[in-house]
């Protein structure tokens, strides 16, 4: 499904299924600790019922699964639920996936215990979201979003990809990230209120082929580039890489969340 917001990228259109493959190999790349500071909090284990937004290829359900909860997973993107369903059925994991957007969710009020939402929380129509979220969870439940980005100015490889990106997307909303907490839209208290927030640095192992994934099946890249402009910065990115980068090495990101509470009436 091919998505344009004048929010994002000023407004260059862009399509998840077309780098849903790549997403499914190489996008699957949060450390431990990114889980264990969701697990810390009580949130997504044993008896709870989680509903992920904007799943892509299902990698929070997925690798969340062994601590018991129940897991619902929505995109917008049918082809990243295709890989969803795929790798979930690959190792016998009972969750259940739709493609659907999060403005179009059709759940009874009180089904779930929390919802998470990783790295897809701008894409929301929050006006429009936020009031569903709050009606579907349960008393006291809990919206969690979720973030990880690399820190180009501070990493060599990730500045020297992210430029390389930027020379064929310039307009690309998703480059020169910094250490910060999630932005939430004020719409959203409305609807719920902050519990806490956690921001942190962690160094993520790639090898020159991992990367080059990671890379391509971005926004800027796999997602909205052409055919012949994706080809060209393959080339580019391959070759660049083969000059900076050894055969394995380390990314500088850092993670982020945000934990709220639906409103008391």
């Amino acid at each position: 499904m091919e998505i344009r917001d004048n929010r994002i990228d000023a407004g260059k259109a862009f399509d998840w299924g077309r780098t849903s493959k790549e997403y499914a190999r190489f996008r699957d790349i949060y450390p431990d600790i990114f889980y264990q500071k969701i697990i810390d909090r009580g949130l997504c284990v044993k008896n709870q019922y989680v509903l992920d937004l904007g799943t892509g290829t299902g990698v929070l359900p997925r690798n969340l699964y062994r601590y018991g909860a129940k897991w619902v997973g929505t995109d917008i993107s049918a082809e990243q639920i295709e890989q969803a369903v795929r790798l979930s059925a690959r190792d016998h994991l009972d969750i259940t996936y739709d493609a659907v957007s999060a403005e179009e969710l059709r759940f009874p009020s009180n089904t779930f215990d929390v919802v998470t939402a990783c790295q897809c929380f701008w894409y929301f129509d929050h006006a429009k979201v936020m009031p569903v979220l709050s009606d579907i969870l349960k008393k006291d439940g809990r919206l969690l979003v979720l973030y990880m980005a690399w820190l180009p100015f501070e990493d060599r490889i990730a500045g020297a990809s992210e430029d390389l990106v930027l020379k064929y997307s310039p307009n690309w909303s998703g480059a020169r990230e910094t250490r910060r907490p999630i932005a939430i839209p004020d719409v959203v208290y409305q609807y719920f209120d902050p519990v806490s927030h956690e921001e942190y640095d962690v160094k993520v192992p790639f090898t020159r082929e991992t990367w080059h994934g990671r890379m391509k099946a971005c926004r800027g890249v796999g997602a909205s580039l052409s055919a012949e402009e994706l080809s060209c910065w393959e080339r580019e990115h391959i070759e660049l890489l083969n000059r900076i980068a050894p055969d394995h090495f380390e990314v500088l990101h850092y993670a982020a969340l945000a934990e709220l509470r639906v409103k008391k009436a």
